[in-house]
């Protein structure tokens, strides 16, 4: 479809992109999901009426809503008319308790809070923490003390406003360790240039992950509405539903995580070979590391078609193509800026091509992000222009840059730097392992020692002589102080819904574990 790219940028500018593409294409399905469809004309009119009940309900221009919903049409209502009513939103994880998820509501200063009647306990809960938000919708049914939402929407003009205000986000931080949290910045996440290479109209964009982690939220969602694409959203992710939504729907873009690649090639082979992927341009992946066995798979069965990014919500980094990955496997890119990425030893100098410090990003103008209710944090994860997720890699001498760990998730054992990803991709090239995770666990002798936790794939028997053999496995790939004296098999390891691993929780189990048994602790 034709786009007038001044009138586009003008009503992004506004907040108003979405009205842009109502107006030029009304009935092109913008959100398909199993709780309800929207053209782009209603999911932009219904944006209109909320904006407006909302500031007939006395919010004003950065003003701040919270919303605890699921991946549904409403998320989207509530981020567009956000977005043009100037208010600052932010979506709060669903797995959090009542107490938890009303710590950011209060903390982000919400003075509406957007509920899904699925979560109605917690949402009421942390409601009660929350005293600030006076104005409070239930999505999806009833909560006690919400409004309808329907009934709320219902009641006013959906026609676009005469005074649109371009809102803000601000998104919340994992919290491992901690309280988590708020980012802000004085956008909201968008389009990162043309960076799917999008037709309007034509392409569908398949969303895997919960809208309230940032990945999706920019990727899976404002990104694709704003350059005139539809969604369709997934309430949950399944590697099989996945291939069948890919076919049904001939979904040309996605955004996905190395654990849903690593379950998706861990599928049988006559339906991996019954699948119809041949509609798919486009898989931007990223939010955790990606073993170079399990991309590569994904490469041959799908084609180049994997973008693979460097983020976090504090801010961006790199890019790398399948075609520039083939030719330099394991790396993230190069920095979509030049020169936004440096490397540091401990005494923030520069190291040379090849050694491995801690990675830094440079922040771009206008682009400075900051912990809300903490200038302290904000001020420690700077230095100068360029700041730090606490990453650790390395850059080659064309500039592209390697991520070898966490500084936080490394093992020290008897004096020596050991980092999990590097054992874990190891055990995931095994046959048996669906999934891996490796901690380092109290030792009198050497301070830590190489633990792996392994869950295994559907039909593999646990064993004394699997662990033996996997450790073997390990052994024969990688140097042997690297490797894990002990492995502990389990149900399912403790993931977020970005694929990141709850590594914390592991620790602290294990270690409690040790100390109990007469370990040191």
């Amino acid at each position: 479809m034709p786009v007038q790219l001044d009138d586009l940028r003008e009503a992004t500018r506004d907040g108003m992109a979405l009205a842009y593409w109502a107006a030029r294409q009304p009935d092109v399905p913008a959100i398909v999901s199993p709780h309800g469809d929207r053209t782009f004309a209603a999911l932009n009119a219904r944006a209109n009426a909320l904006a407006r009940a909302l500031r007939s309900r006395g919010l004003v221009p950065g003003d701040a809503i919270a919303l605890l919903v699921g991946n549904r049409p409403e998320f989207a209502e509530v981020v567009a008319a956000a977005q043009r009513a100037g208010l600052r939103f932010t979506p709060v994880n669903w797995h959090l308790t009542g107490d938890e998820a009303g710590y950011v509501v209060d903390d982000c200063d919400a003075k509406a809070f957007v509920a899904d009647a699925r979560y109605a306990t917690s949402a009421a809960r942390a409601g009660d923490c929350a005293p600030g938000a006076r104005v409070r919708l239930a999505v999806g049914g009833a909560i006690d003390g919400f409004e309808s939402y329907d009934d709320v929407v219902a009641g006013y003009d959906d026609s676009d406003l005469d005074d649109p205000v371009v809102g803000s986000s601000m998104l919340y931080t994992s919290g491992t360790t901690g309280r988590p949290k708020g980012v802000r910045r004085k956008a909201t996440p968008s389009a990162v240039g043309n960076l799917f290479r999008y037709r309007a109209g034509e392409d569908v964009h398949l969303c895997t992950g919960p809208l309230y982690h940032a990945a999706p939220l920019a990727f899976s969602l404002v990104s694709p509405l704003h350059a005139g694409v539809g969604v369709v959203v997934m309430d949950g992710w399944d590697a099989r539903e996945t291939l069948a939504l890919v076919a049904r729907h001939r979904v040309t873009h996605s955004h996905m995580v190395p654990t849903m690649f690593h379950r998706l090639l861990a599928l049988p082979d006559d339906v991996r070979a019954g699948a119809d992927v041949s509609s798919l341009r486009l898989v931007l992946h990223g939010a955790a590391p990606c073993p170079v066995h399990v991309k590569q798979a994904i490469i041959d069965w799908w084609g180049p078609v994997l973008l693979e990014y460097y983020a976090a919500t504090e801010g961006l980094g790199t890019f790398v193509t399948s075609e520039e990955w083939l030719t330099r496997p394991g790396t993230v890119g190069k920095p979509f800026v030049p020169g936004s990425i440096r490397v540091l030893d401990e005494h923030g100098d520069d190291v040379p091509p090849g050694v491995v410090g801690t990675v830094y990003l440079k922040s771009l103008p206008g682009a400075r992000f900051e912990y809300h209710h903490d200038p302290v944090k904000t001020e420690s994860a700077y230095r100068g222009d360029f700041f730090t997720l606490g990453d650790v890699g390395r850059l080659d001498e064309d500039g592209y840059l390697y991520l070898t760990d966490r500084s936080s998730e490394l093992i020290i054992s008897g004096g020596v730097n050991i980092y999990p990803a590097e054992v874990e991709a190891e055990l995931l090239a095994h046959p048996a392992v669906a999934d891996a995770a490796v901690i380092g666990v109290p030792d009198e002798d050497l301070g830590e020692t190489v633990m792996a936790v392994v869950e295994v794939r559907d039909g593999v028997e646990t064993s004394d002589a699997l662990a033996e053999e996997l450790v073997a496995f390990c052994r024969d790939r990688i140097a042997h102080y690297k490797c894990p004296r002990t492995v502990d098999f389990v149900d399912a390891l403790p993931r977020h819904d970005n694929g990141k691993l709850y590594r914390r929780l592991l620790r602290d189990r294990y270690r409690a574990a040790a100390v109990d048994a007469g370990g040191s602790s």
